[in-house]
């Protein structure tokens, strides 16, 4: 006889309980595999940075990045519209005063500098004629006056002829009297002509003197047009490099462009960004250090910009004028200033995201194979050292190395 067997059925449901509670046992044996026997998480010593807590003068640098600048620049500009026909020297080229950058075209200035040389020449003309016309003028009134001097003479000597004839009775009294009349008269006539002539010669001075003055200002509008045909060769103007070139072969431009920027090549300055919350601690003369890969030069900071650009600030440095051969016009540079020196205080490598005046949370080494968590003050930031205010004593050695996920969850370490 068959026996029918029947399928026993487990009485455990699986549930989203019994479900979390797996979860939670299973955390819990992968937490007890990672603690050690105290709960404190194990690190191996090589992922770790450690460093020991210091005492001593500190200097509190800042360090920002930039470029060198020239300290002297000078912008060129069209002087009038024109076109440019050739270009002599591009950017970079070192130039003096008299180089030639570029030859610019304008046939207007071309003609009013023929106009003008024209116009110089009529009034010059006109001063020859007019010399010519006071010349004859003061000869023709110059002939008047000898010619009436002769008169006066001749009357002269017949009036003192007469005198005598004249008491012996063979010219009358009134024939005489004639005579004189005739002298004295002449006489005013001479005296008359001269003062005319001295009046004329006042006169034609003065006209002189006006056509003189046409003639400088004519002079002065030529001068003026060939300085206008003449800055057409655009030249450097002082010793220096040609930084900026501004115009292409065939441009028009218009008055007032720009054509050229030139810039000194030994007067240089160093222009450096840093951070604006460390932008405060810099003053005006504090020292500072400009890297260029190859050399270091000290300089002084000059000026401080009071604008913000993307979080930083701007800070002139004043750099000596015997500079290495390194140092040129547009270098990027690294810069150090020294904003300050505190003396005698405790202080520490920087650990990872520590910030000038806050606290933190590093590990302390108790000994070759522990580490606890510890609260430390820390004041100013020093470059790639960190002032210490509390917490910590000289000697100590602490993990700077980021350790921000392990000390949500432990306070102590082991260190393999």
């Amino acid at each position: 006889m068959d026996v029918v067997k029947t399928k026993k059925t487990s009485s455990f449901k699986p549930t989203k309980g019994n479900m979390l509670l797996g979860l939670i046992v299973v955390i819990g044996v992968l937490i007890y595999f990672a603690v050690g026997k105290n709960g404190a998480v194990s690190v191996d010593r090589e992922s770790l940075l450690i460093e020991s807590v210091q005492q001593g003068d500190l200097e509190v640098i800042i360090e920002g990045y930039g470029t060198l600048t020239s300290d002297k620049q000078q912008l060129i500009t069209s002087f009038s519209a024109a076109t440019v026909m050739e270009i002599v020297l591009k950017p970079g080229a070192h130039v003096s005063a008299n180089s030639v950058i570029v030859r610019l075209e304008n046939p207007e200035l071309v003609l009013q500098v023929e106009n003008a040389a024209q116009e110089l020449i009529q009034v010059q003309a006109n001063l020859r004629q007019l010399k010519l016309n006071n010349q004859r003028e003061i000869l023709n009134e110059s002939a008047n006056l000898a010619e009436i001097t002769a008169r006066f003479d001749t009357a002269a000597l017949k009036r003192s002829a007469e005198e005598k004839l004249v008491k012996q009775g063979i010219v009358s009294q009134l024939t005489f009297q004639q005579s004189a009349l005739d002298e004295k008269q002449l006489k005013q006539r001479i005296a008359i002509l001269k003062q005319r002539i001295d009046q004329l010669k006042l006169v034609h001075d003065e006209s002189v003197n006006i056509q003189l003055e046409r003639v400088k200002q004519q002079q002065g509008r030529l001068n003026i047009a060939e300085s206008r045909l003449d800055k057409l060769t655009v030249r450097a103007g002082f010793d220096g490099v040609l930084q900026r070139l501004s115009v292409e072969l065939g441009q028009s431009l218009a008055a007032g462009q720009e054509v050229a920027l030139i810039g000194s090549v030994t007067d240089l300055i160093a222009l450096i960004r840093v951070p604006q919350s460390q932008a405060q601690l810099i003053t005006v003369g504090k020292m500072a250090i400009i890297d260029t890969r190859r050399d270091k030069i000290e300089g002084v900071v000059s000026r401080i910009d009071p604008v913000v650009d993307n979080n930083t600030v701007e800070i002139e440095i004043a750099l000596p004028a015997s500079l290495p051969a390194s140092a040129r016009p547009q270098l990027s540079v690294d810069g150090v200033i020294i904003a300050d020196t505190l003396k005698n205080v405790v202080y520490i490598k920087r650990p990872a995201g520590a910030k000038s005046d806050a606290s933190a949370s590093l590990y302390r080494l108790n000994g070759q194979d522990n580490a606890s968590s510890q609260d430390i003050r820390f004041g100013v930031q020093a470059g790639q050292f960190m002032q210490i205010l509390s917490g910590a004593s000289v000697g100590e050695q602490f993990i700077i190395s980021d350790l921000s996920n392990i000390q949500q969850t432990s306070q102590t370490i082991n260190i393999n």
